[in-house]
């Protein structure tokens, strides 16, 4: 359901829209991580994450005459803001629905780019009912946060730029390593990358207890998460992976690398002391899996995606008290 024509076809739309972000790196982490490390920073991308860029794809692919009667999305956060992002520059309404344990400052920036906020239980309600019933009594678009072709392609944009990228710098083959929640990041970036640097090896990284992709690729089938909270890594914490993404994760990604709340915190100050970026939790664990899980991984470069920095402040400053 989702090409590199379609990722193509999303990054003509996006062109002047999304930041081209930068490929960071640091002697220091380099040592860290015991070989040449690149991070492409998507916490500096609009609203703070990755998810503009899928927001901005799936908006304006839509209709005009759909487009214009709203869209509605279910996000801990960045998705929200994303998605609130496209459809404030579009001039169109917007209802997200977010949990009410989402971080403070995710709920108050939604608010902020325009979108209706409607909170709910993760635990004990279901956000796909919610969304269901709301966009059919208001007439609104559902744009899901990862299982939607669109949202992927969008995502896959993000790939586009590491090919180029790493290109610049002479590589030919590298580990790339993505934060992972219901995969569309992930998906969307094995999906550029096998089109343009076939060299390239994408894995998935996850929270430990949290980890349902790397089950579900161990096992070959869906796997479900048995809780849905009790991690920092809010961002990427999902039931399952998606219909649509989980297939193409079968089928091009590498086994997945799973880390601790510690190590993501870990990895989230010496993001910001060697490479002055803020990062949260859950963007954080592809870092952390690099500098810390070294042994799961192959080759001389690694490429990991800080995949947002929407953090609260509280949570910040815990991470730079620990050492």
């Amino acid at each position: 359901m989702v090409d590199i024509a379609m990722i193509e076809a999303a990054r003509a739309r996006i062109d002047g829209r999304a930041r081209r972000t930068p490929p960071l790196s640091s002697p220091f982490l380099d040592e860290i991580a015991g070989r040449r490390l690149f991070v492409k920073a998507e916490c500096l991308q609009h609203t703070g994450s990755f998810k503009f860029r899928g927001g901005w794809s799936a908006v304006s692919a839509l209709e005009p005459s759909v487009r214009a009667r709203g869209v509605i999305a279910f996000s801990s956060g960045n998705h929200a803001q994303g998605v609130a992002l496209a459809a404030q520059m579009h001039g169109i309404p917007a209802v997200i629905i977010m949990p009410s344990d989402a971080p403070k400052l995710k709920i108050a920036n939604t608010r902020a780019l325009g979108a209706e906020v409607v909170l709910y239980d993760r635990v004990e309600e279901d956000r796909d009912e919610i969304g269901a019933r709301l966009s059919t009594q208001r007439g609104l678009t559902l744009i899901k946060p990862f299982d939607e072709p669109q949202v992927i392609a969008g995502q896959g944009t993000t790939g586009l730029e590491i090919a180029e990228q790493a290109a610049e710098e002479g590589i030919d083959t590298a580990t790339v390593l993505v934060p992972c929640g219901g995969g569309g990041l992930t998906s969307g970036i094995a999906l550029a990358l096998e089109a343009r640097a076939p060299g390239f090896k994408v894995h998935p990284c996850e929270p430990r207890d949290f980890e349902d992709t790397t089950r579900s690729l161990a096992s070959g089938k869906i796997e479900r998460n048995a809780a849905l909270q009790g991690s920092i890594c809010d961002a990427i914490i999902t039931p399952q992976p998606g219909n649509i993404t989980f297939p193409i994760l079968k089928r091009l990604c590498g086994p997945g690398l799973v880390v601790t709340d510690e190590e993501a915190l870990d990895a989230m100050e010496l993001a910001f002391k060697r490479l002055k970026i803020v990062v949260e939790p859950g963007g954080a664990v592809a870092l952390a899996a690099a500098l810390f899980h070294g042994k799961e991984i192959d080759g001389d470069t690694v490429i990991v995606v800080t995949s947002g920095g929407n953090v609260d402040t509280d949570v910040f400053e815990a991470a730079l008290r620990r050492h």
